[in-house]
């Protein structure tokens, strides 16, 4: 039986271990390991979308591979001399998008895994690249049983058929399924993937307590973000208080646009209100405040307020001048 090689991009994550990984990790371990003695990755390592070499995994081989690749040793470019080993796989699990469509129709799916490795001398150059983004890229090594044709069902191995991969075939483009995995040898980085997805991506885990100022600060560099449950909460009620302050801030904001647009039509009656509506709509609150006075400043010099009862002394003149015509 072959050996198949599956790449896939773009997806170690870089994190710390959760407390509850140090006894999963452990089971690999002769002396146990603490969490200032480890470093921890996630990374995606197959999916169902067809790949450059036009093949793809079904969501049962997946399911399958989940459980072959737990414990399994990461090395690099499928150099299986034990001096290439950097790192183990102490989880795995599937994970399915509720919202996005691969390409022959299905949810995609992809079988995620947790990795460790010793903090070591040795491993300190390796740990730096995965956190600069340029240990990103990974291949799996397994074995499978059959590989079907996408169009007529032929198992490529014993048959063959008349369909070419990469050629479309009444608008679907043909190519190999890959089913009943038989078994996982390793995974390896690797600098050109054949599935874009696969690969270790950088995340943050973000702590209780941490406003969403703070989150963007400390997250900033990371391709995903990790919440504890009560992290989470926090932040959905912070922002749902936001929310209720946005909308008060913007029945102010229409409030001050529409005196501004009163006390200016009548500084200036000359100034147009659909042109001055458009300049309104574009500045900030502040600059509307400013606007606001200095218009109404400009109005009451205008128009001067004159009290009905106002007090004061007038001088009465008796030359009947309101009577004359």
């Amino acid at each position: 039986m072959n050996t198949l090689y599956k790449n896939i991009s773009s997806s170690v994550v870089a994190d710390t271990v959760a407390e509850d990984e140090l006894e999963l990790i452990n089971r690999h371990t002769i002396k146990p390991l603490t969490a200032d003695e480890v470093f921890c990755f996630t990374l995606t390592l197959c999916d169902n979308e067809i790949d450059r070499d036009f093949e793809r995994f079904s969501v049962p081989s997946l399911v399958k591979l989940a459980s072959m690749f737990d414990g399994r040793t990461g090395i690099t470019d499928h150099n299986m001399k034990s001096d290439c080993q950097t790192a183990r796989i102490f989880k795995t699990w599937i994970e399915e998008s509720e919202d996005e469509i691969t390409s022959t129709g299905e949810k995609y799916t992809c079988l995620k895994a947790r990795a460790y490795m010793p903090l070591t001398p040795k491993n300190e150059e390796i740990v730096r690249q995965i956190e600069a983004g340029i240990k990103k890229e990974t291949s799996v090594s397994c074995a499978v049983s059959v590989m079907s044709c996408s169009i007529c069902g032929e198992d490529m191995r014993k048959k063959g058929c008349r369909h070419r991969k990469g050629e479309v075939y009444d608008g679907k483009v043909c190519h190999t399924v890959l089913e009943e995995p038989s078994d996982a040898y390793e995974w390896s980085f690797v600098a050109v993937p054949a599935q874009p997805r696969a690969g270790v991506t950088k995340s943050f885990e973000a702590e209780d307590g941490m406003t969403l100022a703070q989150l963007k600060e400390k997250s900033n560099g990371f391709d995903s973000i990790t919440l504890s449950l009560s992290a989470f909460s926090k932040l959905t009620d912070e922002i749902s208080r936001l929310e209720v302050l946005a909308k008060d801030a913007d029945l102010y904001r229409k409030g001050l646009e529409q005196q501004v647009m009163k006390l200016a039509s009548m500084s200036v009656p000359s100034l147009g209100s659909e042109e001055f509506a458009d300049i309104c709509h574009t500045l900030t609150a502040s600059q509307l405040s400013v606007l606001e006075k200095a218009f109404a400043d400009s109005a009451s010099k205008r128009y001067p307020v004159r009290p009905q009862l106002g007090g004061g002394t007038t001088q009465k003149i008796n030359n009947n001048n309101e009577f004359k015509i």
